[in-house]
């Protein structure tokens, strides 16, 4: 043989062909050709292929053909043999198409995951990109937490000391007017005491002379207006004084 590999089953095979196109020669152009059908599904098990079944056909019909005869008849014989090898064929045929359409199929499947492959590649960066975006955006919510927290911090601590302030400057204030309380008390006093002196020396001099008197009153009076003087502006100086 050529191309085909000969072995026990594929020479049965070989000869069992060789016997059903002998009998469809013989039966004539109605002969059924349910046969060929039969050797084409036992070629496709055997792992047949088309070439190697016509390579069997070809010895067959030199077998089963005899020389002699007319060129007509030969040739009637010839497109009756054709037809059984059609048929024969055909189951092989068959697996070819389904085998294309597998391959169509499977080529068909590889696109669509070649596409999901790169939509997932793709949905895969945009995943990273976002996580990268939600640590960024969680990164400066805990520096602006953070950044609060400082302010919240300062805020405390700088009332704290505004309260201590306000402390430290009450108890000033209670201090200058306590400072302001004592001196205006013995102002007060030393000038009661300088005008209590002059009454004193009134009341002597009133046993003397009048013109004395006069005069020692006048003096008196001038001290009273004096002393008056000085208070009002020592409370005008504190009224300014605490109003800032």
């Amino acid at each position: 043989m050529g191309a085909v590999k000969m072995n026990a089953k594929t020479a049965t095979w070989s000869r069992r062909y060789q016997k059903a196109l002998r009998q469809h020669l013989e039966q004539g152009p109605r002969a059924s050709l349910q046969p060929a059908l039969g050797l084409g599904r036992q070629a496709v098990a055997l792992g047949l292929e088309t070439l190697d079944v016509a390579e069997f056909h070809e010895q067959a019909l030199t077998t089963v053909t005899s020389p002699g005869g007319s060129s007509r008849t030969r040739q009637r014989i010839i497109e009756r043999a054709k037809r059984f090898f059609a048929e024969t064929i055909v189951p092989i045929e068959k697996t070819h198409r389904a085998a294309l359409k597998a391959d169509v199929r499977v080529n068909q499947l590889t696109q669509t995951l070649h596409r999901r492959t790169v939509e997932s590649s793709a949905a895969t960066r945009r995943l990273k990109r976002s996580i990268i975006q939600r640590q960024g955006v969680e990164e400066s919510l805990k520096k602006s937490g953070d950044h609060h927290t400082q302010l919240l911090t300062e805020s405390h601590r700088l009332q704290k000391h505004l309260r201590h302030l306000t402390r430290e400057i009450l108890s000033a204030q209670e201090d200058e007017r306590q400072k302001t309380s004592h001196q205006l008390h013995d102002e007060v006093a030393q000038n009661m005491i300088a005008i209590d002196l002059p009454l004193l020396k009134l009341k002597k001099v009133a046993r003397v002379s009048t013109a004395s008197l006069k005069k020692e009153i006048a003096k008196t009076q001038r001290l009273v207006k004096e002393s008056a003087k000085r208070l009002n502006r020592f409370d005008h100086e504190f009224v300014i004084q605490h109003k800032t």
